[in-house]
C-alpha cells in the first residue's frame, strides 16, 4: 500500500492505495483516524493525480472526482457508497432519501452506518447526506469539515439555467 499526504482547508488528509486505485481518504478529525502502517510507503509521484484532483476539488474548480478506486466493504455498504456518488455537487439529500434510491426505504439506518464506513471520504462524497429536518448530522471527518465540505459545494457548485 501506497500513501502521501496533503495539506487542505480541513487539515492534513491521508491519500491511500495500491498504486492503481484509491483505497482510502484518511481526514484529519476522524472519528477514526486513518493509521499509517508501517509497512505503507510513502510514495508522492504514484499518488499525484489524486493529490491533483483534490487540490482542484478545494480551490473549487473541480466537481466530479475521475480517480480509479477500489474501496473494500459489504455488498450492502457497495451499494450505499455507489448511490452516494449519484448526489450531484452542492446538493444533499436524507438518510431516507439514500435509502429509497437503493430500493431499501426501511434501511436509513443501516445507510447511515454504511455511509459512516465510507473509505473514500469526499471522493464518494458522504458529507452530502444530511438528516431529514435538514440538520447537519454526524460525519466520520467531523461536522466542522462536513460544514466546510458543504459551504464549498455550494458556493461553487454549477448554477441552473432552469426557472424553479
Amino acid at each position: 500500500m501506497i500513501y502521501d499526504t496533503m495539506e487542505t482547508p480541513i487539515g492534513n488528509i491521508v491519500l491511500a492505495g495500491d498504486g492503481h486505485a484509491l483505497q482510502h481518504v484518511g481526514l484529519p478529525d476522524a472519528r477514526r483516524p486513518l493509521a499509517i502502517p508501517s509497512e505503507w510507503k510513502r510514495d508522492p509521484s504514484r499518488l499525484a493525480e489524486a493529490t491533483k484532483q483534490f487540490s482542484a476539488y478545494f480551490r473549487g474548480e473541480l466537481i466530479e472526482f475521475n480517480l480509479p478506486l477500489d474501496a473494500a466493504g459489504t455488498e450492502f455498504q457497495k451499494r450505499v457508497w455507489l448511490a452516494l456518488g449519484g448526489i450531484p455537487y452542492g446538493t444533499t439529500i436524507s438518510y431516507a432519501e439514500l435509502a429509497r434510491r437503493i430500493d431499501n426505504p426501511k434501511a436509513s439506518r443501516a445507510v447511515g452506518l454504511a455511509n459512516g464506513a465510507n473509505p473514500l471520504s469526499i471522493v464518494v462524497p458522504c458529507h452530502r447526506v444530511i438528516g431529514a429536518n435538514g440538520s447537519m448530522t454526524g460525519y466520520g471527518g467531523g461536522l466542522s469539515a462536513k460544514r466546510f465540505l458543504l459551504d464549498l459545494e455550494s458556493r461553487h457548485a454549477p448554477k441552473s439555467d432552469r426557472l424553479i
